[in-house]
């Protein structure tokens, strides 16, 4: 054979690896965006030591999970998650300087104050525990949610797990100081023990959503689970398990669950009563595995709708068209053009939903949102999804979403965030105080030392019909490795707009899977701190101590509280405002905020509403917009000095002097 001929033969060959080179070098190129060490320059965070309970670090700390007999060869896969952080007022004195902690490697639930907590507001961490209600050992915590679901002005804890329904731990009115025995445990969803055993529901929850749903003026809850109702954590259990019965429209899932506030008791004995609204969600998009959820009032209804982030298929934008005492959603979907790749489609993608946000990232006084999917190169390289809203106004917004038609367009390699790695929660907030929001992403799957990319590249080739049986996945067990490596994202604006992720600049990459985020100004000071929840690892915190930090508005929103007198134990100022939403104009333009009553995967920020005024000052107009407690709808504006506020809610607003 001439070599003429041989040539011929690897022609294919070598056009391949060039066409494969060329698309590896245009996505690398979008991903390194120029001006990211310029940008990183203005940043710096400290790491700090989190205080956990006295004896806490002798306790055996596991690195997988038992799962049931059907899982055993995926065992690593099904305990990639569970890990969550929450930052918040948990003494009642006004400061965000309270954690609540998930760590999987005890699956405790701690309760402890910010290494930058001041010392009035610093107390012996502690863990909750459930008991009595029935707890058993395939059980495990996922998620811990700070909120005042009875009104009284203390904070709780909404503790979801795998294995059974979500608790409540309700503060009593008689506790002086944060600690296990301050906290009564309530059931979420009613059920019924005769034994001393769980005979509830099965729910595997991953992600939850607190807010004044209906416009009562009471904070309901949406639950995302994740598997069906099943024994997963149970290696003794029956083989009633299941997977995903597709990678991009699974449907099998345990779906999403809408409890209505219904009502509550203070005192010694308090107590928060919900009933689920079965009907909320259209069928078809509340089965999905659900791993995020978010919410934002879009339409300037005084009702948040909410984005359902799920993995292996079609996320789901929620329009709220509820009223007192009746919830219900109707889905609205993007619009596609010619140009427009199918899972770029608001609402009809294919990708793996695994953590959303609602903040203004444009700076235009409207909420866009920000999704993490798996963008892992070389591996499942999808893409995130920065939806950016370009309804012209609330009003605009209001008559697409009537429509069943989403007021998005995902632009998010255009703006430098498209590619990450294997994503999870996503949170923005304004780090420099510059009027400009930062996003953070966690990042990683499992941690090992067997790279298992070409038995996972297989599977994603499977048929469909085969993926529902766990006996067809590939085995990810102790010691298989999928995008282990990979180090938290921290994206900043650099000078040609676009984000950067500055992560490695900062000394953030942590070569550790993370999966929760937390944003608070924990000392008052003006400067957003965070904190992570790490899979199999020790959380972390990061004071924020940027050399130069322009002016900010932060607002501490709050409810007349009922039966409570500020100042008393436990009690704050008032009870947050949930939903409360918040427009401000500078002469540099418009920005909106709100009082986020909990949501994304696993991380959970403060109530404060904050604002960056860079070099400004001077009066702030401030737009506000929220729901009295019993629900009525108010507008007002009012101008505003730089610096903290705290403002009581009625019919009215009025300063009053913080705690």
């Amino acid at each position: 054979m001439s070599y003429r001929r041989r040539f011929r033969r690897l022609v294919p060959g070598l056009v391949t690896i060039l066409v494969a080179a060329s698309m590896f070098l245009v996505v690398r190129s979008s991903v390194a965006v120029a001006g990211g060490d310029d940008a990183a320059a203005a940043y710096s965070f400290k790491e700090m030591p989190i205080a956990m309970p006295p004896g806490y670090e002798s306790r055996p700390m596991k690195t997988i999970r038992q799962v049931n007999p059907a899982y055993q060869k995926i065992r690593a896969w099904i305990s990639s998650v569970g890990a969550s952080i929450a930052v918040n007022d948990v003494t009642g004195h006004g400061l965000a300087d309270g954690m609540c902690i998930v760590d999987t490697r005890t699956d405790s639930v701690v309760v402890t104050y910010t290494p930058t907590a001041r010392d009035a507001d610093r107390f012996t961490p502690f863990v909750l525990d459930g008991k009595p209600l029935p707890m058993d050992d395939t059980m495990a915590p996922t998620g811990c949610t700070p909120g005042d679901f009875n009104g009284d002005g203390r904070t709780d804890f909404l503790v979801t797990y795998w294995g059974r329904t979500p608790v409540l731990f309700m503060a009593k009115d008689d506790a002086a100081a944060p600690s296990a025995a301050a906290y009564v445990p309530r059931e979420v969803v009613p059920s019924q023990s005769l034994d001393g055993r769980y005979h509830g529901p099965r729910w595997n929850t991953d992600a939850a959503y607190v807010a004044d749903l209906d416009g009562s003026g009471h904070p309901s809850i949406i639950i995302g689970n994740y598997f069906p109702d099943s024994d997963v954590l149970d290696p003794d259990g029956i083989r009633n398990v299941q997977m995903n019965d597709s990678l991009s429209s699974a449907k099998n899932a345990g779906g999403d669950h809408v409890l209505r506030y219904h009502s509550s008791a203070i005192g010694t004995e308090p107590d928060a009563r919900f009933i689920e609204e079965k009907d909320a969600i259209p069928f078809d998009a509340s089965t999905g595995w659900t791993l995020a959820i978010s919410g934002a009032d879009l339409t300037g209804s005084g009702l948040p709708d909410v984005y359902i982030a799920n993995d292996f298929g079609h996320a789901h934008l929620l329009h709220n068209v509820s009223t007192p005492g009746r919830i219900r959603f109707t889905e609205a979907t993007g619009e596609r053009t010619p140009t427009t790749p199918k899972s770029f489609v608001l609402g009809k993608g294919s990708f793996k939903g695994m953590g959303v946000d609602f903040g203004d990232v444009d700076g235009n006084g409207s909420f866009d949102m920000m999704v993490s999917n798996i963008t892992v190169a070389w591996g499942l390289e999808e893409s995130n999804f920065l939806w950016i809203n370009r309804a012209g106004s609330q009003a605009e917004a209001k008559k697409k979403l009537d429509a069943g038609t989403a007021p998005f367009t995902q632009e998010a390699a255009d703006n430098g965030v498209a590619w990450t790695g294997w994503g999870w929660d996503a949170k923005m907030g304004d780090f420099l105080n510059n009027g400009k929001q930062n996003i953070l992403q966690a990042d990683g799957f499992v941690k090992g030392d067997i790279d298992r990319w070409p038995w996972l590249q297989e599977m994603a080739m499977t048929n469909d019909d085969l993926l529902s049986n766990p006996a067809m996945w590939p085995n990810v067990g102790p010691g298989d490795d999928l995008a282990g490596d990979e180090g938290m994202a921290f994206y900043a604006r650099t000078a040609s707009g676009k984000f950067a992720n500055i992560s490695k600049q900062l000394g953030l990459d942590v070569p550790i899977p993370t999966r929760g985020i937390a944003t608070a100004d924990t000392t008052g000071r003006g400067a957003l701190d965070f904190a992570i929840a790490r899979q199999w690892g020790e959380p972390a915190f990061y004071a924020n101590q940027a050399p130069a930090l322009g002016h900010d508005l932060t607002l501490r929103l709050y409810r007349p509280a009922q039966g409570a007198t500020a100042g008393q134990g436990l009690a704050a100022t008032g009870s947050p405002a949930y939903g409360t939403t918040v427009t401000i104009t500078t002469p540099d333009g418009k920005q909106i905020g709100q009082l986020d009553g909990g949501g994304g995967h696993g991380g959970f920020r403060s109530f404060d509403v904050r604002f960056g005024l860079g070099g400004y000052s001077g009066p702030v107009t401030a737009d506000f917009s929220w729901r009295d407690a019993r629900g009525g709808l108010h507008t007002k504006t009012r101008q505003l000095t730089a610096g903290s506020h705290t403002l009581m809610l009625t019919d009215d607003i009025q300063e009053v002097t913080a705690r």
